[in-house]
Protein backbone atom coordinates (compact mmCIF):
# COMPACT_ATOMS: atom_id res chain seq x y z
CA UNK A 1 0.00 0.00 0.00
CA UNK A 2 1.36 3.16 -0.94
CA UNK A 3 1.60 5.89 1.85
CA UNK A 4 0.57 9.16 0.13
CA UNK A 5 1.55 12.48 1.93
CA UNK A 6 0.75 16.12 0.87
CA UNK A 7 3.78 18.02 -0.48
CA UNK A 8 6.26 19.76 0.71
CA UNK A 9 4.85 23.70 1.42
CA UNK A 10 1.25 22.51 1.45
CA UNK A 11 -0.85 21.63 4.94
CA UNK A 12 -4.05 19.85 5.57
CA UNK A 13 -6.25 21.93 7.36
CA UNK A 14 -8.46 19.78 9.81
CA UNK A 15 -11.80 20.60 11.47
CA UNK A 16 -10.91 21.47 15.01
CA UNK A 17 -8.21 23.64 13.53
CA UNK A 18 -10.75 24.89 11.21
CA UNK A 19 -12.36 25.93 14.00
CA UNK A 20 -10.11 29.23 14.66
CA UNK A 21 -9.60 29.91 10.68
CA UNK A 22 -13.51 29.98 10.48
CA UNK A 23 -14.02 32.79 13.28
CA UNK A 24 -10.80 34.56 11.73
CA UNK A 25 -12.48 34.94 8.39
CA UNK A 26 -15.57 35.88 10.00
CA UNK A 27 -14.42 38.97 11.34
CA UNK A 28 -12.69 39.85 8.61
CA UNK A 29 -15.07 39.66 6.00
CA UNK A 30 -17.81 41.60 8.74
CA UNK A 31 -15.26 44.29 8.91
CA UNK A 32 -15.20 44.56 4.88
CA UNK A 33 -19.02 44.27 4.51
CA UNK A 34 -19.20 47.07 7.05
CA UNK A 35 -16.79 49.56 4.86
CA UNK A 36 -18.92 48.34 2.03
CA UNK A 37 -15.95 46.60 -0.01
CA UNK A 38 -17.94 43.51 -1.89
CA UNK A 39 -15.76 40.48 -3.22
CA UNK A 40 -14.66 39.29 -6.48
CA UNK A 41 -13.55 35.48 -7.36
CA UNK A 42 -10.95 34.72 -9.80
CA UNK A 43 -9.62 31.31 -10.89
CA UNK A 44 -6.81 30.10 -8.93
CA UNK A 45 -5.09 29.10 -12.88
CA UNK A 46 -4.02 31.80 -15.13
CA UNK A 47 -2.13 32.43 -18.22
CA UNK A 48 1.57 32.88 -17.29
CA UNK A 49 1.60 35.71 -19.32
CA UNK A 50 -0.43 37.94 -17.37
CA UNK A 51 1.84 37.76 -13.96
CA UNK A 52 5.05 38.19 -16.53
CA UNK A 53 3.48 41.31 -17.70
CA UNK A 54 1.56 42.54 -14.54
CA UNK A 55 3.70 41.28 -11.86
CA UNK A 56 7.42 41.76 -14.00
CA UNK A 57 9.46 39.14 -15.46
CA UNK A 58 12.38 41.02 -13.19
CA UNK A 59 10.83 39.79 -9.91
CA UNK A 60 11.56 37.16 -7.87
CA UNK A 61 8.04 35.92 -7.52
CA UNK A 62 7.85 35.58 -11.19
CA UNK A 63 11.57 34.58 -12.34
CA UNK A 64 12.16 32.22 -8.98
CA UNK A 65 8.72 31.53 -7.25
CA UNK A 66 5.61 30.67 -10.00
CA UNK A 67 4.67 27.65 -9.98
CA UNK A 68 3.87 27.33 -14.14
CA UNK A 69 3.40 24.62 -16.41
CA UNK A 70 2.25 23.75 -20.04
CA UNK A 71 -1.28 22.16 -20.66
CA UNK A 72 -2.40 19.77 -22.97
CA UNK A 73 -2.91 22.51 -25.48
CA UNK A 74 0.39 23.78 -24.93
CA UNK A 75 -0.34 27.04 -22.96
CA UNK A 76 1.71 27.85 -20.44
CA UNK A 77 -0.14 28.28 -16.71
CA UNK A 78 0.84 29.30 -13.77
CA UNK A 79 -0.90 28.92 -10.52
CA UNK A 80 -1.27 32.54 -8.89
CA UNK A 81 1.20 33.95 -6.70
CA UNK A 82 -0.84 36.65 -5.49
CA UNK A 83 -4.68 38.19 -6.34
CA UNK A 84 -3.79 41.80 -7.97
CA UNK A 85 -2.54 40.87 -11.61
CA UNK A 86 -5.76 38.60 -11.82
CA UNK A 87 -8.31 41.14 -10.06
CA UNK A 88 -7.15 43.80 -13.20
CA UNK A 89 -7.41 40.68 -15.58
CA UNK A 90 -11.21 40.13 -14.13
CA UNK A 91 -12.01 44.00 -14.60
CA UNK A 92 -10.56 44.46 -17.92
CA UNK A 93 -11.68 41.15 -19.44
CA UNK A 94 -15.24 41.70 -18.23
CA UNK A 95 -15.54 45.57 -19.66
CA UNK A 96 -15.96 47.25 -15.75
CA UNK A 97 -12.49 48.40 -15.25
CA UNK A 98 -13.68 52.27 -16.13
CA UNK A 99 -16.31 51.65 -14.09
CA UNK A 100 -15.20 54.07 -11.65
CA UNK A 101 -15.21 53.42 -7.94
CA UNK A 102 -14.53 50.22 -7.01
CA UNK A 103 -13.96 48.31 -3.65
CA UNK A 104 -13.19 44.67 -3.93
CA UNK A 105 -11.88 41.85 -1.74
CA UNK A 106 -10.58 38.12 -2.18
CA UNK A 107 -9.59 35.52 -0.14
CA UNK A 108 -8.14 31.92 -0.97
CA UNK A 109 -5.02 30.07 -1.79
CA UNK A 110 -1.94 31.62 -3.95
CA UNK A 111 1.00 29.47 -4.59
CA UNK A 112 4.99 30.25 -4.50
CA UNK A 113 7.68 28.23 -4.38
CA UNK A 114 9.46 29.56 -1.35
CA UNK A 115 11.33 27.50 1.75
CA UNK A 116 8.37 26.51 4.11
CA UNK A 117 8.75 27.95 7.67
CA UNK A 118 6.20 28.87 9.93
CA UNK A 119 3.42 31.26 8.89
CA UNK A 120 5.09 30.52 4.95
CA UNK A 121 3.88 27.64 3.14
CA UNK A 122 4.05 27.34 -0.68
CA UNK A 123 0.27 27.03 -0.54
CA UNK A 124 -0.49 29.82 1.33
CA UNK A 125 -3.98 31.70 2.03
CA UNK A 126 -4.24 35.58 1.26
CA UNK A 127 -6.57 38.09 1.86
CA UNK A 128 -6.70 40.91 -0.58
CA UNK A 129 -8.70 44.07 -0.99
CA UNK A 130 -8.17 46.70 -3.54
CA UNK A 131 -9.74 50.22 -4.10
CA UNK A 132 -10.24 50.38 -8.05
CA UNK A 133 -10.61 54.13 -9.95
CA UNK A 134 -9.94 55.96 -7.13
CA UNK A 135 -7.02 58.24 -7.05
CA UNK A 136 -7.71 60.82 -4.49
CA UNK A 137 -4.94 60.69 -1.30
CA UNK A 138 -8.08 59.93 0.65
CA UNK A 139 -8.44 56.40 -0.26
CA UNK A 140 -4.79 55.62 0.22
CA UNK A 141 -5.53 56.36 3.83
CA UNK A 142 -8.58 54.76 3.41
CA UNK A 143 -7.03 51.45 2.57
CA UNK A 144 -4.51 51.53 5.29
CA UNK A 145 -7.03 52.54 7.90
CA UNK A 146 -9.06 49.57 6.81
CA UNK A 147 -6.34 47.15 6.64
CA UNK A 148 -5.10 48.66 10.71
CA UNK A 149 -8.67 48.29 11.81
CA UNK A 150 -9.07 44.32 10.75
CA UNK A 151 -5.64 43.45 12.16
CA UNK A 152 -6.48 45.58 15.41
CA UNK A 153 -10.15 43.68 15.27
CA UNK A 154 -8.40 40.43 15.16
CA UNK A 155 -6.31 40.92 18.46
CA UNK A 156 -3.20 41.11 16.62
CA UNK A 157 -0.74 42.59 19.19
CA UNK A 158 2.26 44.71 18.64
CA UNK A 159 1.59 46.27 15.10
CA UNK A 160 3.40 48.46 13.43
CA UNK A 161 2.31 50.80 9.98
CA UNK A 162 6.02 51.54 8.06
CA UNK A 163 5.38 54.17 4.63
CA UNK A 164 6.90 54.97 1.79
CA UNK A 165 6.20 56.67 -1.52
CA UNK A 166 7.81 55.72 -4.78
CA UNK A 167 6.57 58.75 -6.53
CA UNK A 168 5.10 58.60 -10.09
CA UNK A 169 6.87 56.60 -12.99
CA UNK A 170 8.35 59.75 -14.12
CA UNK A 171 10.20 59.78 -10.29
CA UNK A 172 11.31 56.28 -10.43
CA UNK A 173 12.03 56.53 -14.11
CA UNK A 174 14.56 59.13 -12.93
CA UNK A 175 15.55 57.87 -9.61
CA UNK A 176 16.67 54.42 -11.26
CA UNK A 177 18.61 55.61 -13.96
CA UNK A 178 20.70 57.41 -11.28
CA UNK A 179 20.74 54.74 -8.82
CA UNK A 180 21.70 51.78 -11.71
CA UNK A 181 24.76 54.06 -12.72
CA UNK A 182 25.58 54.00 -9.13
CA UNK A 183 25.04 50.60 -8.67
CA UNK A 184 27.04 49.19 -11.74
CA UNK A 185 30.01 51.59 -10.24
CA UNK A 186 29.63 49.79 -7.08
CA UNK A 187 28.79 46.56 -7.77
CA UNK A 188 31.55 44.31 -6.76
CA UNK A 189 30.69 45.55 -3.29
CA UNK A 190 27.41 44.05 -2.97
CA UNK A 191 26.15 41.00 -2.48
CA UNK A 192 25.54 38.44 -4.91
CA UNK A 193 21.85 38.09 -5.47
CA UNK A 194 21.97 42.20 -5.45
CA UNK A 195 24.23 41.47 -8.21
CA UNK A 196 22.07 40.15 -9.95
CA UNK A 197 18.87 42.59 -9.86
CA UNK A 198 21.01 45.74 -11.41
CA UNK A 199 19.48 45.47 -14.25
CA UNK A 200 16.27 42.80 -13.67
CA UNK A 201 15.11 44.45 -10.70
CA UNK A 202 17.24 47.32 -9.07
CA UNK A 203 14.45 48.83 -6.73
CA UNK A 204 14.27 45.14 -5.23
CA UNK A 205 18.44 45.97 -3.89
CA UNK A 206 16.82 48.55 -1.09
CA UNK A 207 15.13 46.15 0.53
CA UNK A 208 18.30 43.92 0.74
CA UNK A 209 18.39 42.15 3.91
CA UNK A 210 21.99 41.41 3.29
CA UNK A 211 24.16 43.75 6.15
CA UNK A 212 26.99 44.27 4.32
CA UNK A 213 24.89 45.82 1.27
CA UNK A 214 22.78 47.69 3.65
CA UNK A 215 26.10 49.53 4.55
CA UNK A 216 27.08 50.40 0.79
CA UNK A 217 23.96 52.01 0.11
CA UNK A 218 23.68 54.42 2.45
CA UNK A 219 26.25 56.35 -0.01
CA UNK A 220 23.40 55.53 -2.76
CA UNK A 221 21.87 58.24 -4.00
CA UNK A 222 17.94 58.32 -2.65
CA UNK A 223 14.61 58.16 -4.65
CA UNK A 224 13.27 60.51 -1.91
CA UNK A 225 15.24 63.16 -3.84
CA UNK A 226 14.01 62.45 -6.81
CA UNK A 227 10.28 63.11 -5.91
CA UNK A 228 8.13 65.67 -7.51
CA UNK A 229 6.48 68.88 -5.56
CA UNK A 230 3.18 66.63 -6.27
CA UNK A 231 4.61 63.85 -5.07
CA UNK A 232 5.87 65.53 -1.84
CA UNK A 233 2.80 66.85 -0.83
CA UNK A 234 0.93 64.06 -1.78
CA UNK A 235 3.10 61.99 0.93
CA UNK A 236 2.84 64.43 3.70
CA UNK A 237 -0.84 64.90 3.54
CA UNK A 238 -0.78 60.75 4.23
CA UNK A 239 1.28 61.12 7.08
CA UNK A 240 -1.03 64.24 8.57
CA UNK A 241 -3.95 62.18 8.10
CA UNK A 242 -2.43 59.52 9.91
CA UNK A 243 -1.65 60.95 12.55
CA UNK A 244 -5.14 62.69 13.29
CA UNK A 245 -6.26 59.42 12.70
CA UNK A 246 -3.86 58.47 15.83
CA UNK A 247 -2.24 55.50 13.49
CA UNK A 248 1.45 55.32 14.80
CA UNK A 249 3.69 54.83 11.39
CA UNK A 250 7.24 54.83 11.38
CA UNK A 251 9.14 55.66 7.76
CA UNK A 252 10.96 53.61 5.98
CA UNK A 253 12.69 54.87 2.78
CA UNK A 254 14.02 51.76 1.74
CA UNK A 255 10.76 50.31 1.51
CA UNK A 256 9.78 49.12 -2.24
CA UNK A 257 7.84 46.17 -2.12
CA UNK A 258 8.57 43.24 -4.15
CA UNK A 259 6.15 43.68 -7.42
CA UNK A 260 6.72 46.29 -9.93
CA UNK A 261 3.62 47.86 -10.22
CA UNK A 262 3.58 50.41 -7.14
CA UNK A 263 3.82 53.93 -7.39
CA UNK A 264 3.40 56.46 -5.01
CA UNK A 265 2.26 54.67 -1.58
CA UNK A 266 3.62 51.47 -0.64
CA UNK A 267 3.18 50.62 3.46
CA UNK A 268 3.48 47.39 5.23
CA UNK A 269 2.05 46.61 8.80
CA UNK A 270 4.21 44.15 10.72
CA UNK A 271 3.97 42.67 14.22
CA UNK A 272 6.74 41.99 16.66
CA UNK A 273 5.03 38.94 17.93
CA UNK A 274 6.48 36.90 14.51
CA UNK A 275 10.17 37.73 14.68
CA UNK A 276 12.03 37.67 11.45
CA UNK A 277 8.99 37.06 9.37
CA UNK A 278 7.06 40.13 10.59
CA UNK A 279 4.99 41.46 8.09
CA UNK A 280 1.49 40.75 8.15
CA UNK A 281 0.21 42.63 5.32
CA UNK A 282 1.55 44.65 2.44
CA UNK A 283 0.51 46.96 0.24
CA UNK A 284 0.63 50.06 -2.01
CA UNK A 285 -0.70 52.24 -5.04
CA UNK A 286 -0.80 51.12 -8.62
CA UNK A 287 -2.15 53.69 -11.02
CA UNK A 288 -0.67 51.84 -14.33
CA UNK A 289 -1.21 48.18 -13.72
CA UNK A 290 -4.50 48.19 -15.79
CA UNK A 291 -3.73 50.17 -18.60
CA UNK A 292 -0.26 48.28 -18.85
CA UNK A 293 -2.46 44.85 -19.10
CA UNK A 294 -4.42 46.51 -22.09
CA UNK A 295 -7.21 48.72 -20.10
CA UNK A 296 -7.16 52.17 -20.22
CA UNK A 297 -5.79 54.74 -17.28
CA UNK A 298 -7.29 53.15 -14.13
CA UNK A 299 -6.06 54.80 -10.44
CA UNK A 300 -5.83 52.16 -7.99
CA UNK A 301 -4.90 50.89 -4.42
CA UNK A 302 -4.49 47.89 -2.35
CA UNK A 303 -3.35 45.53 0.12
CA UNK A 304 -2.82 41.69 1.24
CA UNK A 305 -2.91 39.99 4.37
CA UNK A 306 -1.12 36.66 5.00
CA UNK A 307 -3.59 34.30 6.66
CA UNK A 308 -1.30 31.92 8.01
CA UNK A 309 0.11 34.44 10.13
CA UNK A 310 -2.56 35.93 11.18
CA UNK A 311 -3.70 32.53 12.68
CA UNK A 312 -0.28 32.10 14.15
CA UNK A 313 -0.66 35.90 15.84
CA UNK A 314 -4.79 35.35 16.53
CA UNK A 315 -5.44 34.63 20.35
CA UNK A 316 -7.22 31.28 21.78
CA UNK A 317 -10.07 33.17 21.93
CA UNK A 318 -11.06 32.38 18.27
CA UNK A 319 -10.23 28.86 18.79
CA UNK A 320 -13.59 28.47 19.88
CA UNK A 321 -16.48 27.02 18.73
CA UNK A 322 -20.05 27.22 19.66
CA UNK A 323 -21.67 24.57 21.41
CA UNK A 324 -24.16 22.54 20.25
CA UNK A 325 -27.81 24.27 21.09
CA UNK A 326 -29.93 20.72 20.96
CA UNK A 327 -28.58 16.94 20.75
CA UNK A 328 -31.49 14.59 19.25
CA UNK A 329 -31.26 10.98 21.19
CA UNK A 330 -33.49 8.69 19.34
CA UNK A 331 -34.56 4.90 19.26
CA UNK A 332 -36.68 2.74 17.26
CA UNK A 333 -37.67 2.71 13.23
CA UNK A 334 -40.12 5.12 13.64
CA UNK A 335 -38.54 7.66 16.14
CA UNK A 336 -35.36 7.95 13.47
CA UNK A 337 -37.98 9.53 10.49
CA UNK A 338 -39.36 11.73 13.30
CA UNK A 339 -36.19 12.78 14.96
CA UNK A 340 -34.84 13.71 11.42
CA UNK A 341 -37.92 16.05 10.03
CA UNK A 342 -37.69 17.39 13.77
CA UNK A 343 -33.96 18.25 13.03
CA UNK A 344 -34.65 20.03 9.72
CA UNK A 345 -37.36 22.25 11.33
CA UNK A 346 -34.65 23.32 14.54
CA UNK A 347 -32.42 24.06 11.74
CA UNK A 348 -34.39 26.96 10.77
CA UNK A 349 -34.00 28.69 14.09
CA UNK A 350 -30.49 29.07 13.42
CA UNK A 351 -29.19 26.40 16.29
CA UNK A 352 -26.66 23.89 16.21
CA UNK A 353 -28.78 20.45 16.02
CA UNK A 354 -26.50 17.56 16.33
CA UNK A 355 -28.62 14.21 15.62
CA UNK A 356 -27.74 10.79 16.60
CA UNK A 357 -27.18 8.27 14.08
CA UNK A 358 -25.52 5.95 16.02
CA UNK A 359 -28.77 4.17 17.19
CA UNK A 360 -26.71 3.41 19.77
CA UNK A 361 -28.78 2.60 23.35
CA UNK A 362 -30.68 6.21 24.73
CA UNK A 363 -27.59 6.18 27.75
CA UNK A 364 -24.81 5.84 25.50
CA UNK A 365 -26.28 9.18 23.65
CA UNK A 366 -27.02 11.00 26.87
CA UNK A 367 -23.23 10.67 27.24
CA UNK A 368 -22.53 12.52 24.06
CA UNK A 369 -25.09 15.20 24.51
CA UNK A 370 -23.34 15.73 28.25
CA UNK A 371 -19.60 15.33 26.03
CA UNK A 372 -21.14 18.13 23.39
CA UNK A 373 -21.79 20.23 26.19
CA UNK A 374 -25.22 20.44 24.71
CA UNK A 375 -27.81 22.82 26.08
CA UNK A 376 -30.71 21.07 25.55
CA UNK A 377 -31.56 17.31 24.70
CA UNK A 378 -34.92 16.24 22.85
CA UNK A 379 -36.17 12.12 23.51
CA UNK A 380 -37.73 10.22 20.67
CA UNK A 381 -38.86 6.89 21.12
CA UNK A 382 -41.12 5.12 19.42
CA UNK A 383 -43.79 5.38 22.21
CA UNK A 384 -43.28 8.58 21.11
CA UNK A 385 -42.90 8.63 17.59
CA UNK A 386 -46.05 6.95 17.33
CA UNK A 387 -47.73 10.07 19.41
CA UNK A 388 -46.41 12.39 16.88
CA UNK A 389 -44.89 13.74 20.05
CA UNK A 390 -41.01 14.31 21.61
CA UNK A 391 -39.68 15.42 24.96
CA UNK A 392 -37.43 18.31 24.93
CA UNK A 393 -35.64 19.34 28.10
CA UNK A 394 -32.62 22.05 29.38
CA UNK A 395 -29.61 19.55 29.52
CA UNK A 396 -26.82 21.33 30.28
CA UNK A 397 -27.94 24.64 32.41
CA UNK A 398 -27.48 24.48 36.20
CA UNK A 399 -30.16 26.90 37.12
CA UNK A 400 -33.07 24.73 35.01
CA UNK A 401 -31.82 21.73 34.20
CA UNK A 402 -34.61 20.03 35.37
CA UNK A 403 -37.05 21.91 32.70
CA UNK A 404 -38.88 19.76 30.78
CA UNK A 405 -41.73 20.38 27.70
CA UNK A 406 -43.90 17.61 25.77
CA UNK A 407 -44.45 18.99 21.95
CA UNK A 408 -46.02 17.78 19.53
CA UNK A 409 -44.56 17.56 16.20
CA UNK A 410 -46.86 19.75 14.51
CA UNK A 411 -47.40 22.64 17.20
CA UNK A 412 -44.97 24.66 15.61
CA UNK A 413 -46.26 27.74 17.71
CA UNK A 414 -45.17 25.81 20.98
CA UNK A 415 -42.12 24.52 19.63
CA UNK A 416 -40.81 28.22 18.66
CA UNK A 417 -42.45 29.90 22.36
CA UNK A 418 -39.89 26.62 24.25
CA UNK A 419 -36.78 27.92 21.85
CA UNK A 420 -37.11 31.74 21.99
CA UNK A 421 -37.41 31.31 25.56
CA UNK A 422 -34.88 28.73 26.66
CA UNK A 423 -32.35 28.84 23.65
CA UNK A 424 -32.13 31.79 21.81
CA UNK A 425 -32.35 34.41 24.55
CA UNK A 426 -28.76 34.62 25.04
CA UNK A 427 -28.03 35.11 21.28
CA UNK A 428 -30.16 38.01 20.81
CA UNK A 429 -28.10 39.33 23.63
Amino acid sequence: MNNFKNLRGTVDLLPDQLIKWQNVEKIIIEQLIRSSVKEIRTPILEMTELFMRGIGEGTDVVSKEMYTFLDKGERSCALRPEGTASVARALIQNGISTKPFQKLWYMGPMFRYERPQAGRQRQFHQLGVEFVGYKSVRSDIEIITLAWDILEKLGIKELNLEINTLGNNVDRSNFQKAFVKWLEVNKNFLDLDSQKRINKNPLRILDTKNVQTKKVLDDAPRLFDFLSTESLERYLIIKEKLKLLKIPFIENKNLVRGLDYYTHTAFEITSGSLGSQATVCGGGRYDNLISQMGGTETPAIGFAIGLERIILLSGKELEESRDTDIYIVNKGIHAEILAMELSRKLRNYDLIVELDLSGTSFSKQFKKANKLKSKSIIVIGDDEALKNEFVIRLFNNEYSKNKEETISIKDNIKLEKWVQSNLLLDKNL
